[in-house]
């Protein structure tokens, strides 16, 4: 099995910044794709961002320019900067990660960090 667990959550005005972290652990060969996803209230969960183990990254429109994901290979663990802060990002952002375990890909999902944005 394997745990995922975010941190960095919480509650900032518009116009501020913020950093989530996902830590993996558990039976792990290697992770291809780690990514972050969000769901705003009445509103199903969409991609955020993705980063592949050889560091390729791809983003939503809406984040574009102001968001960041990057990667710790040594630590299993997935960043998300998030700068420049709008209402409309208010959501609980989960991490998700592609786990290879030496045969088989499972996705595994944290249980997600609440982020709201409100002056």
């Amino acid at each position: 099995q394997v745990q995922l667990v975010e941190s960095g959550g919480g509650l900032v005005q518009p116009g501020g910044s913020l950093r989530l972290s996902c830590a993996a652990s558990g039976r792990i060969f290697s992770i291809p794709v780690m990514g972050w996803y969000r769901q705003a209230p009445g509103k199903q969960r969409e991609l955020v961002a993705t980063i592949t183990k050889g560091g390729a990254t791809s983003y939503a429109d809406s984040v574009k320019g102001r968001f960041t994901i990057s990667r710790d290979i040594t630590k299993n663990t997935v960043y998300l900067q998030m700068n420049s802060l709008k209402p409309e990002d208010t959501a609980v952002y989960y991490c998700n990660a592609n786990v290879l375990d030496m045969t088989t890909v499972t996705s595994y999902w944290g249980r997600g960090t609440q982020v709201t944005v409100s002056s």
